[in-house]
């Protein structure tokens, strides 16, 4: 009776393993398609987020430079790329920053990626290269050395500390290449590091494509 017992036992022990290993299996193979559409709505989200930090900073280039040639009564308006044009950025860097949209989306990149001091600071050494009056030059240097290069600055980027110290001495009389060392430096951190991840970027990868994202991304 013992034996008969025991062999119920083992059987039925055996017969809930089975089952529960069935439902195990059964539940491995019903994740996996979730997890794909998970990756889909993320691709989605990620793509999104892109055309709403876009479409920020096409509003605002296009709001300064209707600012800018008000008197002249012309206004420029920024298009989505076509794919073979976007595909010219992959080429060289200065090809990306020459591109109103491209340096744009670059932009926004950079905000995803929590870096957007860097081509904020490379943008106002390029204003401040142009600026003729020299007591534009001084207050403009002072402000870039307050928003960007001195200690715990709010827009602080990386850059060593001699190169820190050199340019607090010369925005004392300041000059056209009080930042340049500076500028050198981070353009060739954007172009070593960020710029290759923008190339892979989902965002970057859709410009290049045939089908357009929206028309939200098509400027304004």
């Amino acid at each position: 009776a013992r034996l008969g017992s025991a062999r119920l036992g083992m059987q039925s022990a055996l017969f809930l393993a089975v089952r529960h290993g069935g439902r195990m299996e059964r539940g491995s193979r019903r994740r996996s398609e979730p997890e794909e559409a998970d990756k889909g709505r993320m691709k989605r989200t990620i793509i999104k987020d892109w055309k709403t930090r876009l479409s920020y900073f096409l509003q605002n280039s296009s709001n300064s430079n209707k600012r800018k040639s008000k008197k002249a009564g012309k206004h420029r308006n920024y298009f989505r790329p076509s794919p073979e044009e976007a595909q010219l950025w992959s080429e060289a860097f200065d090809e990306l920053l020459a591109n109103k949209y491209g340096l744009a989306a670059f932009r926004a990149f950079l905000k995803s990626e929590f870096c957007e001091e860097n081509i904020e600071f490379w943008l106002a050494c390029e204003d401040f290269k142009k600026t003729k009056s020299p007591q534009k030059l001084t207050s403009k240097a002072k402000k870039i050395y307050n928003d960007f290069i001195e200690k715990e600055a709010p827009k602080e980027i990386n850059i060593d500390f001699q190169t820190k110290n050199m340019i607090a001495q010369n925005i004392q009389e300041a000059t056209h290449t009080c930042f340049s060392a500076a500028q050198k430096r981070v353009y060739s951190l954007m172009e070593n590091n960020s710029y290759p991840r923008f190339l892979e970027s989902e965002f970057y990868q859709e410009l290049c494509k045939k089908t357009p994202i929206s028309r939200a991304a098509q400027g304004t």
